[in-house]
């Protein structure tokens, strides 16, 4: 059993791996040094803390000694004497700093999100980047996100802080002429940290804090720029799916697909933020990928007012949004709605149409193949989908939802 040191160590460095990581890299320039730093210092909690107990303030002695160990680890490098005196003292002002605003220091994530996304660095690999320094996301499973084996993008990610040190790219928000290229790799990332956050349905506290952790992302970033259409249209996005987190668990603590859901569960205080939202994004004539994402969604939010879907609506905008941004996951749901307009047929015609090597382990796809197989009366194949579905699945809940599913259509003979 973990002690209440051990439990608050891992508390604050979940918590605060990305604030932290942010703060030390934007001074440093080195992010894996920064990441060592902190990962050194955190391995100094677990063996303090339970002796002389929690600090006032866990974070600010974690930043403290990572501070100390990025230093010592300067002086051990053969860089100029001038470069070791200006992190230094960066680091100097940044605790006294600290200890003078109570042992609290700046949240500099986003600086970290756009450091990230420089163009310097391989566009490939900017949202995994971001996913991994900043919301200490592991390469394995950002590897699964994107679809691509785990050493390929450990690689990839190593290449990338390499870039950042050699570079000496800059920790800033971006002037306005080079912000949207940047913006785009910022928002996806987020996104994906929600997305991750959203399909683990909170098996873990861990996942279920990185969707939280994302809309603060998101909030932080539309403060920032509240002129971006696009920015506000992810807000808008990821707070009409937040709504619904009340309705996916039944009583029993099973999982509820979306069209089963009771939308008196639904948060309409969050639904009506998300309206606002997305109305004034829609404002400034700039219509994004985002902004699209955010439309879908504000259709399915409205069956709790008409208690319908209107899936020809749906339907075309998904048309839309693969024009702008034809992804693997927004073919898979435009197949799945175009099924509820024009029948299974035509949403496993969509399905079939997709490469063997964009959805061979992506677990929704054979989820949502599975479902409209059984729809079309294709027992066997759907129960073969299924199987594949339950296999890939990252989720508890989910796992034992498709096998109920698959209990249906081929039931286990004693």
């Amino acid at each position: 059993m973990l002690s209440d040191a051990q439990r608050a160590t891992e508390q604050v460095a979940r918590q605060s791996y990305g604030k932290l990581i942010a703060f030390l890299a934007a001074r440093s320039h080195d992010v894996p040094a920064a990441e060592d730093a902190l990962s050194e210092a955190i391995a100094a909690a677990l063996r303090s803390w339970p002796e002389r107990g929690i600090p006032d303030s866990p974070e600010a002695w974690l930043l403290v000694v990572a501070r100390r160990n990025l230093l010592h680890s300067a002086r051990h490098e053969t860089v100029k004497a001038a470069g070791r005196a200006r992190i230094a003292m960066a680091m100097e002002e940044a605790e006294e700093r600290m200890n003078a605003d109570h042992q609290v220091f700046p949240d500099e994530r986003l600086k970290l999100l756009f450091a990230c996304a420089h163009p310097a660095i391989d566009a490939s690999v900017h949202a995994a980047l971001m996913l991994q320094t900043v919301l200490a996301i592991d390469a394995a499973t950002i590897a699964k996100a994107f679809i691509v084996s785990p050493q390929a993008m450990s690689q990839r990610l190593v290449r990338a802080k390499i870039k950042i040190r050699e570079a000496r790219i800059p920790f800033s928000i971006p002037e306005q002429p080079v912000l949207p290229e940047r913006l785009t790799g910022v928002l996806t990332a987020i996104y994906a940290a929600y997305g991750l956050g959203w399909e683990g349905l909170g098996d873990s506290e861990k996942q279920g804090s990185l969707a939280d952790e994302a809309i603060w992302l998101g909030r932080a970033l539309y403060a920032t720029l509240p002129q971006e259409p696009e920015a506000i249209g992810l807000l808008s996005l990821m707070l009409y799916s937040h709504s619904r987190h009340g309705a996916r668990r039944d009583a029993n603590g099973q999982y509820v697909p979306l069209d089963e859901q009771e939308t008196d569960l639904w948060n309409t205080e969050m639904i009506v933020e998300a309206d606002k939202l997305l109305r004034k994004a829609g404002a400034f004539g700039r219509f994004g990928p985002f902004q699209c994402q955010a439309a879908i969604q504000s259709v399915h939010a409205e069956r709790r007012r008409s208690g319908t879907t209107d899936w020809h609506a749906l339907a075309k905008l998904y048309e839309a949004l693969l024009m702008m941004k034809p992804t693997t996951g927004a073919r898979i749901s435009q197949a799945a709605v175009v099924a509820k307009v024009r029948g299974p047929g035509a949403g496993l015609d969509l399905l079939n149409r997709m490469a063997a090597r964009d959805i061979a382990s992506y677990q929704p796809y054979w989820a949502v193949r599975a479902h409209l197989l059984a729809e079309a009366g294709d027992t066997d194949n759907a129960t073969i989908a299924y199987r594949s579905a339950i296999g890939l699945s990252g989720s508890e809940a989910v796992r034992q939802f498709l096998l109920r599913r698959l209990e249906l259509i081929s039931p286990i003979s004693d």
